[in-house]
C-alpha cells in the first residue's frame, strides 16, 4: 500500500491511505451521532466514537485534512462522557443536555481523570461562588466540538491535559483564549519493585535509551495506552519517539526515521494497550507477566500497588492541564473563570492540588506531594506539525506496534432479524474503515450453536489491504438471523479457535448479543471451561456489548471473569461501542 514517503520503514505522509480510511468512518459515525442528537434520539454516550470527528455540516476531508484530524486522535482520552458535578447556569444557550446558561457556573468540556478534583473544586465553590459543571469527553471529542462550533453553543471552557494538540489546529486556536496552567503530570513509568532490582536500576538516572535497551533484551514488558485515545498514550509515544533520535528541538519526520529501528524494538514490549488509563491499570494488576506501566506519574502514584516511578533523567513530555475560555463564552463566564483559576493558583489551593491528585504545583514556592521527587527533567520537544503527529500516529499503529487479533461473535438469533441486523451489518461496515495493517479479524456467528460455514477470518495485508476490508464488509452483508442464543457455547468455540494457532498479537473477542442465553451450555460450564485454559489464553479479554435485551448481569460477569469491559450500545449507538472497543485491542 503506498503511504507516501517512507523513512526506514516508518510513513509520514500527511495523505497516508490507512489513516485517510480509519478518520473517514469516524467522521461518518460522528455525523450519524449528531443527527440522532439535534432530532432527540439516542446518540454515542462514549468518548471517542461519538467524539464529533466531523459534523453533518461539514464536507468531506481531504486526504490532507483527514490525516490532521488523526493527528488529534492522538490524543483522544479514553473515558465515559456524561455530565458531573452539580448546579446549572441559566441563560439562553442551552447546552447539549438541554441545561441553560446560568451565570455563576461554568459548563466545561474535561478530560476524564479531571475527576479526582471534585472535592477541591467544591472548595473552590464555596470561596468563589464558581461552580464547575464538567462533561467528561475524550480529548479528540473536545477538540472537534471546538473546531466545528459546537462548543461555543453549550460551553464556557475546555479543561484538557494539554492544549499542545489545539494548536496544531489553526481552527481550534481562534476558538479558545485565556489558557491557564492549573498543575502538571509527566509521562513516566511504573515499574515493579522486583524488576527494579533485577535489572539494577538507579530510578533517578534511567534513560529511554537503557529502557529501549532492557526490552529489546527481552527483560522489561510493560503496558500503555492506546494513543489514539488516550492523551497519556500519545505523550508516552511522543517521549519515547523523542528520546530514542535525540531530538532537540520540535520532533520532525528525520527524527522519527532515526529512532524508527529503536522504536520497533521497544514497541516489542508493549504486552497491554487501552484505551483508558483505569481498564490498563486493572488489567495490569491481573497480569503478572508485564513489569510496568506506562502513565501519568499521578496516575502510576496512585496505583494500588506499589511502583517504583520512574521519569527518564533524558527528558518527559509533561501535561499542564491548562484551564481554558472559549472565545465564545459571555462576559460573565469570562469573569468566573478568572475567579476560578486566580483561586485555583493561591497557595492553599495549589497545596490541595498536589497533596490530593498527586500533580505537581504550577506556583512558585508551593511544595509539591511528598510522594514527588523533587530532581527536574527537560521537557522534550512535541511534534512540531500534524503532518509529524499523523506520521508518527500511523507508524505506531501499522508498523510499530504488535498487530491486533480480534474474534467478533455476533449474535445473528432469530430476534436479531430487521432492524438489529441491519444495524449490526453496517456497524461492521463502518468499523472495516478502522481495521490496522497487519491484523487478523474473525466473523463468528452464532445463534443456536456457531454457524461454522459463516465463520470466516482476514488479515488485512500492507501491501493490499482493500481486499481484506471488502471480504470483510462482504461476509457482514451476508449475516442472516436464525435460531436461539447460545453465548456461551460459542464463546468456548472463539477461545477453542484462538488456542489451535496462538500468536504474537493483541489478542481479544467482542461479543454483540441482543438477549439472554436460552440454548448450549450454561454459565457455569463456561466458567469451567475459561478456569481450564492455559495461563496464556485466559489473558485474552471478552468485551461484551450490551444491546437490546441483553442482560447485564450475565455480560458482566463474562467481563469480569475473563478481564474485559462492558461497553453499553443501550445508551449510545451499536457502531459507536464497537469502534469505543478499537482502544482495547
Amino acid at each position: 500500500m503506498n503511504r507516501g514517503t517512507t523513512h526506514h520503514g516508518t510513513p509520514l505522509s500527511p495523505a497516508a491511505p490507512g489513516t485517510a480510511r480509519r478518520v473517514t468512518a469516524r467522521l461518518r459515525r460522528t455525523a450519524a451521532g449528531t443527527v440522532a442528537r439535534l432530532a432527540g434520539g439516542r446518540s454515542g454516550s462514549r468518548d471517542t466514537t461519538a467524539a464529533p470527528t466531523g459534523r453533518d455540516t461539514t464536507p468531506a476531508p481531504t486526504a490532507r485534512g483527514t490525516a490532521a484530524v488523526l493527528a488529534l486522535a492522538l490524543l483522544a482520552t479514553a473515558c465515559s462522557g456524561g455530565n458531573g458535578g452539580n448546579g446549572g447556569n441559566g441563560g439562553d444557550r442551552p447546552d447539549e443536555h438541554g441545561t441553560e446558561y446560568k451565570a455563576g457556573t461554568l459548563r466545561v468540556l474535561a478530560s476524564s481523570e479531571l475527576a479526582d478534583m471534585g472535592p477541591i473544586l467544591d472548595e473552590a465553590a464555596k470561596a468563589t461562588g464558581v461552580t464547575v459543571r464538567p462533561t467528561y469527553v475524550g480529548t479528540l471529542d473536545a477538540v472537534e466540538r471546538i473546531a466545528s462550533g459546537e462548543a461555543d453553543k453549550g460551553y464556557d471552557a475546555v479543561w484538557l491535559s494539554s492544549n499542545d494538540y489545539l494548536r496544531l489546529r489553526p481552527d481550534t486556536a481562534k476558538r479558545i483564549t485565556d489558557e491557564t496552567p492549573i498543575m502538571t503530570s509527566p509521562v513516566a513509568l511504573g515499574v515493579r519493585a522486583a524488576t527494579v532490582a533485577r535489572l539494577g536500576w538507579n530510578p533517578a538516572k534511567v534513560t529511554w535509551s537503557q529502557l529501549h535497551r532492557a526490552v529489546a533484551d527481552g527483560k522489561l514488558t510493560y503496558g500503555m495506552t492506546d494513543p489514539k485515545r488516550s492523551n497519556s498514550g500519545f505523550s508516552a509515544l511522543v517521549s519515547v519517539a523523542s528520546g530514542l533520535s535525540g531530538a532537540q528541538s520540535a520532533l520532525t519526520e528525520q527524527d522519527v526515521a532515526r529512532a524508527t529501528p529503536r522504536l520497533k524494538e521497544f514497541f516489542t514490549g508493549q504486552k497491554l494497550t487501552s484505551g483508558s488509563s483505569g481498564w490498563l491499570a486493572t488489567a495490569y494488576a491481573r497480569r503478572t507477566d508485564v513489569d510496568a506501566l506506562v502513565n501519568y506519574e499521578s496516575v502510576l502514584l496512585s496505583a494500588p500497588e506499589k511502583l517504583t516511578v520512574i521519569r527518564p533523567s533524558d527528558g518527559v513530555v509533561t501535561a499542564d492541564y491548562p484551564f481554558t475560555l472559549l472565545t465564545s463564552a459571555r462576559p460573565e463566564a469570562k469573569e468566573a473563570a478568572d475567579r476560578l483559576t486566580t483561586y485555583l493558583r493561591t497557595p492553599d489551593a495549589q497545596g490541595r492540588i498536589t497533596g490530593t491528585t498527586l500533580r505537581r504545583p504550577v506556583v512558585a514556592g508551593v511544595r509539591p506531594a511528598s510522594a514527588l521527587a523533587r530532581d527536574q527533567r527537560r521537557e522534550l520537544p512535541f511534534p512540531g506539525s500534524r503532518a509529524v503527529a499523523d506520521g508518527l500516529l500511523d507508524a505506531y499503529d501499522n508498523t510499530l506496534r504488535r498487530p491486533s487479533r480480534t474474534v467478533y461473535v455476533l449474535d445473528t438469533s432469530g430476534s436479531m432479524d430487521g432492524e438489529r441486523l441491519d444495524r449490526l451489518k453496517s456497524a461492521l461496515a463502518e468499523l472495516t474503515g478502522d481495521f490496522r495493517d497487519r491484523e487478523e479479524v474473525t466473523l463468528m456467528p452464532f445463534g443456536s450453536s456457531v454457524k461454522q460455514s459463516e465463520v470466516r477470518t482476514h488479515t488485512v495485508d500492507p501491501a493490499s489491504p482493500k481486499a481484506a476490508l471488502d471480504a470483510i464488509r462482504a461476509d457482514s452483508r451476508r449475516l442472516s438471523a436464525s435460531g436461539g442464543t447460545a453465548v456461551y457455547s460459542s464463546l468456548q468455540e472463539a477461545y477453542r479457535f484462538l488456542g489451535r494457532a496462538p500468536s504474537d498479537s493483541f489478542t481479544s473477542v467482542v461479543l454483540m448479543t441482543d438477549g439472554e442465553n436460552t440454548d448450549g451450555d450454561p454459565a457455569s460450564a463456561f466458567d469451567a471451561f475459561y478456569g481450564s485454559l492455559p495461563a496464556e489464553q485466559r489473558r485474552t479479554p471478552v468485551f461484551p456489548i450490551l444491546f437490546g435485551d441483553s442482560d447485564r448481569g450475565e455480560l458482566d460477569h463474562i467481563a469480569g471473569l475473563t478481564g474485559g469491559k462492558l461497553f453499553d450500545a443501550t445508551r449510545g449507538s451499536l457502531d459507536g461501542a464497537f469502534e469505543e472497543i478499537r482502544g482495547y485491542q
